[in-house]
């Protein structure tokens, strides 16, 4: 299992995170372990610790996993819930898109990866949300619905690779 990022950064632990304050926190922990800096011995794993933090932190649904796993909500393996009838929903619009596509690939493929980013765009606003009106203890309810809405962010990314990879 990885080490917290947020620890391992120096970081505050929040789904809104600047990309610029990310990154100046990598570059200030990574400098202390360069071998010239204090005549360090090699530290290759802690770097890639580092690397593999800033990476996971950078991408808002990973991102969010981690701050939902922190505050000691369910994780995708435990709860594979989904919002009511989000799925009937992505079944019926899988057989439209499934019918664009083969009818005029090209067209079809540029208009649902542009609805899908948007409703993907929709999930990390709703998390952020979810994430800031959260109490202090989080209640168990509201990191389970934390973990509905990642699950259906994962099902939007999860249509955006396939609409790539067509």
């Amino acid at each position: 299992m990885m080490p917290d990022p947020f620890e391992l950064l120096g970081l505050h632990p929040r789904f809104a995170l600047d990309p610029i304050t990310l990154e100046k926190a990598y570059l200030s922990r990574v400098a202390r372990l360069h071998p010239d800096a204090e005549g360090m011995e090699d530290n290759h794993n802690a770097a890639a610790s580092l690397n593999d933090a800033r990476t996971l932190l950078a991408d808002p649904e990973r991102r969010a996993a981690a701050l939902l796993e922190r505050l000691g909500g369910p994780s995708a393996s435990t709860d594979k819930g989904l919002p009511t009838g989000f799925l009937s929903e992505m079944m019926e619009l899988r057989e439209t898109i499934e019918s664009d596509l083969r009818s005029d690939p090209l067209q079809a493929r540029a208009k649902w990866r542009a609805w899908a980013d948007k409703l993907r765009s929709e999930y990390i606003d709703r998390v952020g949300t979810m994430f800031d009106r959260l109490s202090a203890p989080p209640q168990p309810a509201d990191l389970k619905a934390i973990r509905v809405h990642l699950n259906a962010w994962r099902y939007i990314e999860r249509l955006i690779e396939q609409l790539s990879d067509e």
